[in-house]
């Protein structure tokens, strides 16, 4: 069943600025899946810090309720494009985005559209877990306290970590602070706080770079399971993670300008996680995935 497009909307003194736009059907790389309604499609994007060009004309789409993963060597400029897709690059004075990203047919950077509203329906789990040193309970209900939907809290909260799978372990202790839990704990309740946002999307930059292999695979077991609810995003430098999680993968690599030195990431090719593991297209690909560079 296809999605309806969000509002993304900004609310002006005039009324509410157009979001929508009329926007060209991306340029997709040889054999890349497409699909009949996307939760994302970019076309042409590049990422520019001052004159720095991170990424280069990246097109691909995004499916809904699936997870994927954005793969390649160190400074191809994975967590670059992951942070396009809710404009946290926005946040950066020196970064310039180019080229089109639709979600659900909305040109994100688009006339009109309110980056904050971007961010809640798109949510973001970081490298390293990052709880605020507040409570349990108040981690997961700081998003909705600060929109002002305090309706239900406590069903909320434990509605929330109840999906992060984190509810069973800390049903007794919502006072005590979130940093008194484990590496694998924190990272979920992270989640549990993005969730709480009643988001999308997921985006997840290297989630479990920072934990041991079981923590590792909760988070790994949670993300299948909440694919069935959200649209999930994840840079990951972990092959086997990859292989093991995801169900589409888009390998990026790095162009080096011979002159000037410069490394600029750019999409080698994006399709069904299988393929890329045993049949990639090119060459490149398979190099990567077999570890003779990068």
């Amino acid at each position: 069943m296809a999605t309806p497009a969000p509002s993304l909307r900004t609310e002006t003194v005039e009324g509410y600025a157009p979001a929508r736009e009329v926007l060209r059907r991306p340029t997709l790389g040889a054999n890349s899946p497409s699909f009949d309604d996307p939760v994302f499609a970019l076309s042409g994007v590049s990422v520019h810090y001052g004159e720095f060009q991170a990424v280069r004309d990246i097109g691909f789409q995004i499916p809904h309720n699936e997870i994927t993963a954005l793969i390649g060597p160190s400074g191809c400029g994975k967590t670059t494009l992951l942070r396009c897709f809710n404009r946290m690059n926005d946040l950066v004075p020196s970064a310039r985005v180019s080229g089109v990203i639709e979600y659900h047919g909305i040109n994100l950077y688009g006339n009109g559209v309110d980056p904050v509203e971007v961010r809640r329906r798109i949510g973001m789990v970081f490298q390293k877990p990052n709880p605020f040193p507040k409570s349990i309970y108040d981690n997961v209900a700081f998003g909705p306290r600060l929109m002002r939907n305090t309706s239900g809290l406590d069903d909320l909260v434990e509605q929330s970590l109840r999906r992060a799978a984190l509810w069973d372990e800390v049903k007794d202790s919502l006072d005590e602070s979130g940093l008194s839990l484990s590496g694998g704990q924190q990272q979920r309740l992270c989640i549990a706080r993005t969730i709480a946002m009643k988001p999308d999307v997921i985006l997840m930059d290297e989630p479990c770079s920072a934990l041991d292999p079981i923590a590792t695979l909760k988070i790994e077991d949670l993300m299948r399971e909440l694919k069935g609810s959200y649209t999930i995003v994840i840079v990951t430098h972990n092959m086997q993670q990859a292989a093991r999680v995801s169900d589409y993968t888009a390998f990026l690599s790095v162009d080096v300008d011979d002159t000037t030195g410069m490394r600029t990431g750019e999409l080698i090719e994006f399709d069904h996680t299988e393929t890329i593991f045993t049949a990639a297209s090119d060459e490149r690909t398979e190099a990567y995935i077999t570890g003779r560079f990068g």
